[in-house]
This record gives structure tokens, sequence and C-alpha cells, in this order.
């Protein structure tokens, strides 16, 4: 069983029939580090199923760069709002490793709805729950010190840590790199 079957058998229930299904709909990607998967300005036309390897998203503003996420083994890569309303991107997806994905284009993404009657409900839960992330990011951020999101950040995935560039991972707690340095001395 692939991650991507694993995730959706374990956040959608879906039926046993119908998981080879789903699945079957994502085709293999691999993606070089550097190469990017989606760039601002362009319109997302697909979402990957991070396999293994690290996806940074980001965004440029005027004077600096802004880490969304970092997805990992076991997280979809997507602009949401590109692929569903037809808009250009507003993040840039770049591989920090070589990656391999599991890619749905549009197409069949709007095909799977006409092969499992429940899509539109898991469809939901799926939204749902990228609702629920961001609720969770919102109230870190809100409510907790920047010592306080390290450390919560770090319990929860450590290995991001030895893997991902450390400015990167300071933008998207929300603090500058030197904070961040100086939170790791302290520990």
């Amino acid at each position: 069983m692939t991650e991507l079957e694993k995730y959706i058998n374990t956040f959608f229930g879906v039926k046993k029939g119908d998981l080879p299904k789903i699945s079957s709909f994502f085709k293999p990607l691999l993606i070089k580090k550097g190469d990017y998967f989606l760039k601002t300005g362009r319109q997302s036309e697909r979402f990957g199923f991070v396999q293994s390897g690290i996806i940074r998203e980001f965004v440029f503003t005027e004077d600096k760069e802004i880490t969304k996420w970092i997805s990992t083994k076991g997280y979809f890569v997507l602009d949401l709002a590109s692929f569903m309303f037809k808009t250009p991107a507003r993040w840039n997806m770049q591989a920090l490793t070589d990656c391999e994905l599991f890619v749905i284009d549009q197409k069949d993404y709007q095909k799977i709805g006409q092969i499992i009657p429940q899509w539109t409900v898991l469809e939901k839960l799926f939204i749902a729950k990228c609702f629920i992330v961001l609720e969770d990011r919102i109230i870190t951020h809100l409510s907790m010190t920047a010592e306080e999101r390290y450390n919560h950040l770090f319990n929860f995935n450590m290995e991001l840590f030895n893997q991902v560039p450390l400015q990167y991972l300071a933008s998207m707690l929300g603090m500058t790199p030197e904070t961040l340095s100086r939170i790791r001395k302290k520990r």
C-alpha cells in the first residue's frame, strides 16, 4: 500500500474496493531537487501527494520570501484556490530534495466523481481537513511565543531541522533566522 492509499484510508475511510480506483487516478512523478512543481502566476492544473522527499511552498513579497509550509512524506502539495477556481497560483512549490509524488490532473480529478459515488463527501472532508490545518496554524501563530512555536514544530517533525535550511523554517514559524538561532542555542 502506498503512502497515498494509507492516507486516503486513514483519513477518509473509503470502501475497500474504492481505494484502488481512487489511487489509480494518481500518476507517479519524480521531481529533482531544485525543480518546481508549481510557480506563482501559473494556473495549477494538478496537485500532488508526497510519497518521499521535501517540497517548500513559498511566495516572494516586495522585500522577502515567505515560506507557508514544508511538505514531507504524507502531505499534499496544492494551491487550492488555483486548482479549484482556475486562478493564477499564489504559491511557488519547489523540491528541496529529490521527490516522489503521486499527481492527479484536473481532468482526472473530475472523473473520480463519476466512478466513486461518495467522492463529493470525500472531497468535502479533504477540504475541511485543509481548513482545520490552517486554523491550527493560525492558533499556533497567535497564541504561542516564538520558542513555543519552535518546540511545537520540533516535536512534531524534528527531522526537518536536519534536512531544511533554517531560514525556511524560521519563515514558516514567523520569526527571523536570528531568533531561530537564539532559540536553538538555548536548547
